[in-house]
């Protein structure tokens, strides 16, 4: 397991991170988002001995890093793809570090395997693209088998297919039973590959949870549909819903706005019949709808995507922030 308690750390006068404190279980593929100088990168350096922190503790397996006698059986980390010393063979790079920690370089021609780079193993690694050093730095996270892991962007650099890859390889170490720790900026990639979400913002943590519990957290109700719009809008309304009409022509124009015609049509006008309804669930809405011998076309809840959420959670938190054209 990873655990952070009150992490603070300090580079001078700027406070990286601060009071941080999280779990991350095993089983599970946890995301670790923020925007740009939130503190992740420190955070996971903190964890793996790289820095020291100023107060409070970063812990692997129920101990510092710097205390495991060999680190890379309990722990793989990626932080960054291009630290490898261009003018070795990638199976020499991954070869140095397996006798470190006592693997053998059987071990090492089944991770380049694994990873997708057995036909370039004796290729230097200064011809690599991106998308192949991050292979490469997956692949020496995962050489000592570890149950904990740590990756900071991997998808970086990596075409459609190696995303794919690396988000079922995930996928899979967790069902392993794995910890798995993924920082990204990639929140349509996180939505697909994440169990929980820890989100920070200036070094402060904003949000633990799971990707299910925010979704709820940012529901925006439930369409419906029906050839009798309003009919079903009387009952639900007498239910305790509030229902608006929602019509089929919305076209989103941004995270949390939509362009709608400027004239709203009434409920019985809704293109399609369609309404949206908040203060009622779906079972619920089917249940009156049922009672009183209304057809349904169609239910569906509707949530704010992760990219929303997670703007609406770190709104105010960024560092930089561009003037929008």
């Amino acid at each position: 397991m990873i655990e952070v308690r009150e992490l603070t750390k300090r580079y001078g006068g700027t406070v990286a991170v601060d009071g941080l404190s999280f779990q991350v279980r095993p089983g599970t593929v946890t995301g670790f988002l923020g925007p740009n100088g939130a503190g992740k990168s420190t955070t996971m350096r903190v964890l793996l001995g790289l820095d020291t922190p100023s107060s409070g503790a970063a812990l692997v397996n129920g101990g510092p890093y710097a205390a495991l006698r060999r680190p890379m059986h309990e722990v793989g980390a990626l932080l960054d793809a291009g630290a490898v010393h261009g003018g070795r063979r990638a199976f020499d790079h991954l070869g140095w570090l397996a006798r470190s920690n006592g693997i053998g370089t059987r071990r090492v021609a089944e991770v380049l395997e694994q990873v997708g780079l057995a036909g370039v193993a004796r290729k230097r690694v200064g011809g690599f693209s991106l998308g192949m050093r991050q292979r490469l730095g997956i692949a020496a996270a995962l050489l000592g088998d570890p149950g904990v892991l740590m990756f900071d962007e991997p998808v970086n650099g990596l075409d459609p297919d190696g995303v794919r890859w690396v988000r079922q390889l995930m996928r899979a170490l967790a069902a392993e039973g794995r910890t798995v720790l993924v920082s990204s900026h990639l929140m349509s990639e996180m939505e697909l590959t994440a169990d929980r979400l820890v989100v920070i913002g200036r070094g402060r943590l904003i949000a633990d949870t799971s990707v299910r519990e925010l979704a709820d957290r940012f529901a925006r109700g439930v369409l419906v549909r029906s050839p009798r719009p309003e009919d079903l809008a009387a009952v639900l309304a007498a239910a305790g819903g509030t229902v608006e009409p929602a019509p089929s022509g919305t076209v989103e124009a941004a995270p949390g706005r939509t362009f709608e015609p400027a004239a709203g049509p009434t409920v019985g006008q809704a293109a399609g019949g369609g309404l949206s309804v908040t203060g009622l669930d779906a079972a619920e809405i089917g249940e009156r709808a049922a009672a009183h011998g209304i057809p349904l076309y169609e239910v569906t809840p509707r949530s704010a995507s992760l990219e929303e959420a997670y703007m609406e959670l770190t709104a105010g938190s960024a560092e930089f922030g561009a003037v929008a054209s």
